[in-house]
């Protein structure tokens, strides 16, 4: 890559991984594709903390950890939307296919930001500047349960596009990445999962590990998850899941989830309904519920939605619908 994109990937990684300066990792804006370490297109995810690596499943789980999606036993499609920070949003696609006892996960995200506050080199506003990030993802996964189901086992290939706008015209960048991951139910109770993410030149793309772990009853669930990519500290993040079940509710499942992710705070936030619930000085705490039902005109469908307040940042905001059939 050219200086210009190296410089414009470091000022990504500050903007999207929402640290603070002084919190930065020596190696922050060394790797490409910062992006892919947001969390679109798993609501779910994002409520609970991004401890979600050993509790993956359906097409969420092709963004996180491939192997969750064996668990599927019917075709399904999502399309989630993610509202992210400072008009950077995401869309994203994702379809599962069982073929035998191999699901094949097909998923699509576009990203881009607007309301950019674009300057030339001599610090000059330039308000007829192009769209200045977008961003695409497609990938195929491959997944499968043995023992029954107690071990799931999965892995993607990615086609990864920037678009990067220099102020004069778009730098393209293209790669390609790959992700494995695994998870095994010791018990019904207990769980395990990790993957190992954007696999491929370590100076492109954020390479991440993801180690976690569950207790899963009836009632609710608990999940931990340890997260290090390359080009910054070690995270972690826990998170909690309280189910009312289907067959309480005569309606549908609804669940409740809050988590807790160890990044840097980032400022204090002015939106009146942060300040309400006392959130308004940390960018730790997220949350959100999902609903589902097995029995929609004779098909499953899913409502997930997540919010996480980020300080003087602004607020993230993601939803997702799917449908089984």
């Amino acid at each position: 890559m050219n200086i210009r994109i190296k410089v414009l990937a470091a000022c990504l990684t500050v903007a999207l991984s929402t640290v603070q300066a002084f919190a930065i990792n020596e190696r922050a804006g060394t790797s490409a594709s910062a992006f892919l370490k947001i969390d679109a297109g798993s609501p779910r995810a994002q409520a609970l903390g991004n401890a979600y690596v050993s509790i993956a499943d359906g097409p969420e789980a092709l963004f996180w950890n491939p192997a969750g999606a064996a668990s599927a036993t019917t075709r399904e499609l999502q399309f989630a939307y993610l509202d992210y920070l400072q008009g950077y949003k995401a869309r994203t696609l994702a379809y599962l296919q069982p073929i035998g006892k191999t699901i094949v996960g097909v998923t699509f995200n576009y990203m881009d930001m607007d309301d950019f506050d674009f300057r030339d080199k001599w610090g000059n506003q330039n308000p007829t500047a192009g769209v200045p990030v977008r961003n695409f993802v497609g990938s195929l996964s491959l997944a499968r349960g043995f023992f029954s189901q107690k071990l799931q086992i999965g892995g993607t290939a990615k086609y990864i596009t920037e678009r990067l706008y220099n102020g004069e015209g778009y730098n393209n960048y293209d790669n390609v990445g790959f992700d494995v991951g695994a998870k095994l139910r010791l018990v019904n109770w207990l769980g395990l999962g990790g993957a190992l993410v954007n696999i491929g030149d370590k100076e492109e793309m954020p390479r991440g590990l993801r180690l976690g772990a569950d207790i899963n009853t009836r009632y609710f669930t608990v999940s931990g998850e340890y997260i290090k990519y390359r080009d910054d500290d070690y995270r972690y993040g826990v998170g909690l899941e309280v189910h009312i079940p289907e067959d309480l509710l005569q309606v549908a499942r609804f669940d409740l989830r809050v988590g807790y992710y160890s990044r840097e705070n980032t400022g204090i936030s002015d939106e009146s309904w942060v300040k309400d619930v006392g959130l308004d000085e940390t960018s730790k705490v997220s949350f959100g519920f999902g609903l589902y039902s097995s029995e929609l005109f004779g098909y499953g469908a899913s409502l997930d939605y997540a919010v996480t307040p980020f300080g003087a940042l602004g607020t993230s905001q993601q939803i997702a619908v799917s449908i089984q059939f």
